[in-house]
């Protein structure tokens, strides 16, 4: 028998797993980014957490896009917002990461109860809402879908405006937040006393030397707070990269799992995966 999918809250404080990989925007070397094959892929490949970015139509309904207009993944030159699901759905998207050397593929623009349907009870989601203002649309879709402590939400912490917005929209709920705080930040201090007294499940960080988060470490593990940081070449801290991770691991990905990270974004899913289990 099958054991049943614990919470992405009860995973993520497991202290006997390995350092979480997180799939961006799912395996998209191999499918068009944010799209079911792209989950599917992660899915199958035995992926803890898998990244996807969530806009709203125009006629109110949920569905999978980063960018601010549709030109990169589906060759159109409109801001997805102005249409409705179903004319986002007829389109198809470009593979891998899109652009004009990518061709067309069977795969269209998905909507994020479709989301829900494949990924329930098979891997856990971390949900880039990209206006915060759609959160709570995003916590009653997953409510009546069951996967509400399967997803996380994710938001800026950085004052009490912040941290009052998610009490009030979030908290009630139940449902996993995940805070972003900056070490590098002239407001370290304000921010970090924002992140204590919320104590989320995880926290993104950002820094600028590996020095700021091990100098906190022991607070974060005293307070139930897990780290993840992005690797991703676009959103990375210090030059730990995916590309240098790729010459280096031991440098990149060893010292941030040997400093208290223990969730990694990643656009090289396959080459974390195969570093943290020869460690082991």
């Amino acid at each position: 028998m099958v054991s049943p999918m614990p919470s992405y809250v009860d995973h993520i404080a497991d202290p006997d797993r390995s350092c979480a990989i997180v799939v961006h925007r799912g395996v998209w070397r191999a499918a068009p980014e944010n799209s079911l094959l792209a989950i599917e892929r992660a899915i199958s490949a035995g992926y803890e957490v898998v990244e996807i970015d969530v806009r709203r139509s125009s006629d109110g309904e949920l569905f999978l896009l980063h960018d601010d207009t549709l030109e990169r993944m589906a060759g159109l030159n409109r801001e997805p917002e102005t249409l409705t699901l179903q004319q986002l759905s007829s389109l198809k998207l470009r593979n891998r990461d899109g652009g004009a050397t990518n061709e067309f593929t069977g795969e269209r623009l998905p909507s994020l109860k479709e989301v829900f349907d494949l990924t329930r009870d098979r891997i856990f989601i971390h949900l880039d809402v990209k206006h915060r203002e759609m959160i709570p649309d995003v916590i009653a879709c997953a409510r009546s879908m069951g996967v509400d402590q399967q997803v996380d939400f994710w938001g800026d912490l950085r004052n009490h405006q912040d941290l009052s917005w998610i009490r009030e929209k979030v908290e009630p709920h139940g449902v996993p937040f995940m805070a972003k705080t900056r070490l590098n930040a002239a407001d370290a201090a304000s921010q970090l006393d924002l992140l204590f007294k919320l104590s989320p499940f995880l926290c993104e960080i950002y820094f600028d030397r590996l020095e700021q988060v091990v100098g906190q470490a022991a607070l974060f593990q005293e307070r139930g707070i897990a780290l993840w940081v992005n690797t991703l070449d676009s959103v990375s801290c210090a030059g730990f990269t995916d590309t240098a991770a790729l010459k280096d691991p031991d440098a990149i990905w060893g010292r941030l799992i040997d400093a208290g990270v223990s969730a990694i974004q990643t656009d090289e899913p396959e080459a974390l995966r195969a570093y943290i289990g020869a460690r082991a």
